[in-house]
């Protein structure tokens, strides 16, 4: 834990005091979202301390040329970025002709931040005193409409305290914005239009390179003591903003308060001719429900949210307070209605890792989306990738792969590589297995599997052909290797034979041929057009499966384990334990040099291939590995801890899952890795919902029944949680003297608990 500063509450994150320090860590944590958007927590009025400014819309990006010192060949033409989109939130301040700042005030005091989990919106109130000796007291609140998704709303309130004061409010949009994270410090838009009457303001601007077109709209409201004031806007333009100027003189005690609604529409959902109509039909439609209609609207979408996605833990508030604020940002990020969107590490909380799509959401996310949600929300992950499948195929070309192999990206915006560090781009080739396990972890889970041979099948060609030419023959060890991998510990890159990667290879080249198999036979139309489309033949299949059944494991007869990759053993095995914890994180006080060679481990590795096939091994198989393989993980990957706390609770080493669980839970609340200044951890936050519902809840899907072997921390009285399994809704509670099973929707459903049968009806 590096920070302890977020109070600890069920349904809210709250800051009291401000401290000018933690401001970028709180915009990171305070971040809101509806799925289409998303915006860090910057303060609506001016700040001139050191701040993230972000606002972000789904699927907008910009292909920033890469930039490296030495070109190799191969290389991504460009990394994408998520962009800083135009600015909406902002009001200037001006009390008395100075402008309110935190930053340069006097004083701040009451200082209270809160976002409202529970009800979906983000708070905040203070006193300050400015340099002119005026004290004011302020008080705003703002969300994200859940109903309208090109919709935010912000409600700004002032009073005097100490005597009267001339108020002036100034809303505005501001297009001349920058990205924190980019390559060139090139210009990433260009503003072709602006309006703005005494209530509404409208900039219109377009992202080079890639055209999004995109509307920036706002219309404001005054008030006085809760009535409407009578005081008229005077609009404003520069170069790139609007904005409107309402000034009025407010007596002591008073309140004036500005309303704005504001938000964006873009090329994405209409025509470019047709934003400021659009938009204007969003502010009549806003308007007319006005604030409170919004927020009791947006109340309600999120209490339906709730009622299913929900895990309630009795007895600690912390770990309470950790798994509600990582199910409420992933369904801040993704709601599953728009097929052409995905999940990015961060969401929109911040531009690390360029917003881009991972392998993150294959093998962390879908299980949270096909339990929480309704199937098709999974689905539309998968056909995403599907989508991208050309794409993919491209990649590999680049890349000297032919015959339609595919090798999808590991960073993505619309389905061609954009990521520019070799040893990802080239090595981390373990993501392909990623996508393939998501088909057979959704068919699995749902039971659907029409989306095999209407598009999974293809990509599971060309995923196999992938492994199939990527794999060695050795002549040594008359097996076939694949050299110059990284795994997904990032802390050793070029390795050859990466267990995990290697594992994963030969799984999907077996697992494509069973599915070929059974198209085959139970789909031969699809069957027929797949085999026409794909050119695949006999001959071709037999290569794939000489590969796979004579994939070389790298293993270690003195330790009786698969090793991470050949050379691990040659390292100075030095435990975690014995590092002086002065130099955490490695990666913020070692060389990249020294990290390599180094036996620490950045996440789960092997342990990740038992956690994929967990139904592969024996217990004690896994117990072997995870204590071999855990004394030396620094868990500097976000994507860490999940797997670790899972595989405990297998083992019934409750401690440790707890601890584990935790540091998943609260990795940015407590910002184990000294870095949340720059976003949130969206992807693993679905690995923390695992931790719950897989590693103590112990659910898994065998043969097509559930599965539970439930097991309860002994810091807890009790916890709950709900899955949507094949359209049966099913609530299951634990505490300590036993665990009961509701079904709140469905047909009787057979269950097995500790290896017992049971009917819920």
């Amino acid at each position: 834990m590096n920070q302890d500063y977020i109070t600890p509450n069920p349904w809210s994150i709250i800051e009291k005091g401000f401290e000018a320090d933690r401001v970028q860590s709180s915009e990171s944590l305070f971040s809101i979202g509806n799925g289409s958007m998303g915006q860090r927590a910057n303060f609506e009025e001016a700040y001139t301390g050191p701040s993230f400014q972000g606002s972000y819309i789904g699927g907008v990006y910009y292909p920033d040329k890469t930039r490296v010192g030495w070109w190799k060949n191969g290389y991504p033409e460009y990394f994408a970025k998520v962009l800083n989109a135009p600015n909406w939130i902002g009001i200037n301040v001006i009390i008395n002709d100075e402008i309110l700042d935190l930053f340069s005030c006097k004083k701040v005091e009451n200082f209270r931040r809160e976002l409202n989990m529970k009800e979906g919106w983000l708070g905040r109130s203070f006193e300050a005193t400015l340099q002119n000796g005026i004290t004011i007291k302020v008080d705003s609140k703002r969300f994200l409409s859940l109903d309208q998704e090109e919709l935010g709303v912000i409600d700004y309130h002032i009073t005097p305290v100490n005597s009267e004061a001339k108020i002036t409010f100034i809303p505005y949009l501001d297009s001349g914005i920058t990205n924190q994270d980019t390559n060139w410090e090139d210009q990433f838009w260009k503003t072709t239009n602006k309006l703005v009457s005494d209530k509404q303001g409208f900039i219109e601007s377009h992202t080079l390179k890639t055209c999004y077109h995109v509307c920036t709209f706002m219309e404001s409201h005054l008030f006085l003591n809760g009535n409407t004031s009578e005081t008229k806007g005077k609009p404003l333009q520069k170069e790139m903003e609007v904005s409107i100027s309402f000034e009025e003189q407010v007596a002591k005690g008073n309140t004036l308060s500005l309303q704005k609604y504001a938000g964006y529409t873009t090329s994405l959902n209409h025509d470019k001719s047709e934003l400021i109509s659009a938009a204007k039909s969003v502010l009549e439609k806003a308007t007319s429900e006005g604030f409170e209609g919004l927020l009791n609207t947006q109340k309600q979408a999120w209490s339906e949210i709730w009622k299913m996605s929900d895990i309630s833990i009795d007895g600690d508030v912390k770990a309470q307070q950790g798994i509600r604020f990582n199910i409420f940002q992933l369904n801040q990020t993704y709601t599953g209605t728009d097929h052409r969107l995905n999940i990015g590490p961060k969401g929109f909380t911040g531009e690390k890792y360029g917003g881009s799509t991972y392998w993150d959401t294959e093998a962390y996310c879908i299980p949270f989306y096909m339990a929480t949600k309704d199937q098709q929300v999974a689905r539309n992950l998968l056909k995403y990738r599907y989508n991208h499948l050309e794409k993919a195929i491209e990649n590999a070309e680049k890349l000297g792969f032919t015959n339609g192999a595919a090798l999808y990206p590991m960073v993505t915006m619309n389905g061609e590589e954009s990521h520019n560090e070799w040893e990802i781009t080239f090595e981390e080739i373990h993501r392909n297995g990623a996508i393939a396990y998501a088909i057979f972890n959704y068919h699995r889970y749902t039971g659907d599997y029409s989306y095999i041979p209407e598009m999974g099948l293809e990509v599971l060609i060309a995923i196999a052909r992938f492994w199939e030419q990527r794999a060695t023959f050795s002549t040594q060890k008359n097996n076939y290797v694949i050299l110059g991998v990284t795994g997904p510990n990032e802390y050793e890159n070029n390795v050859n034979n990466n267990f995990y990667t290697n594992y994963i290879a030969k799984w999907c080249i077996d697992y494509t041929v069973e599915n070929l198999k059974k198209v085959e036979k139970d789909y031969a139309a699809d069957y027929e057009r797949i085999l026409q489309k794909t050119k695949l033949t006999t001959t071709e299949i037999e290569s794939m499966l000489k590969v796979a059944d004579n994939m070389y494991f790298p293993y270690s007869e003195e330790h009786s384990v698969y090793l991470q990759q050949d050379g691990f053993l040659d390292k100075e095995m030095v435990k975690v334990d014995d590092l002086d914890q002065r130099i955490r994180p490695i990666n913020q006080h070692w060389s990249w040099d020294r990290i390599l060679r180094s036996p620490y481990i950045k996440q789960a590795d092997t342990l990740q291939g038992f956690y994929f096939f967990e139904h592969h091994f024996k217990k004690e198989e896994i117990e072997k590995h995870f204590d071999f393989y855990e004394p030396f993980t620094v868990h500097e990957s976000s994507l860490s801890p999940c797997v670790h706390s899972i595989q405990a609770a297998l083992l019934d080493r409750m401690e440790q899952a707890y601890a584990f669980y935790l540091r998943t839970s609260r990795l940015d609340l407590d910002d184990y890795n000294k870095e949340v200044k720059e976003g949130c951890h969206i992807t693993s936050m679905a690995g923390t919902w695992m931790s719950i519902v897989e590693g103590f809840g112990g659910m898994r899907v065998k043969n097509d029944q559930l599965h539970f072997a439930p097991k309860i921390p002994k810091e807890w009285t009790s916890y709950s949680f709900k899955v949507n399994f094949r359209d049966h809704i099913l609530k299951v509670d634990v505490s300590h003297d036993n665990t009961n099973f509701t079904l709140e929707k469905g047909n009787p459903l057979e269950i097995v608990v500790n290896g017992a049968t049971v009917e819920v009806k």
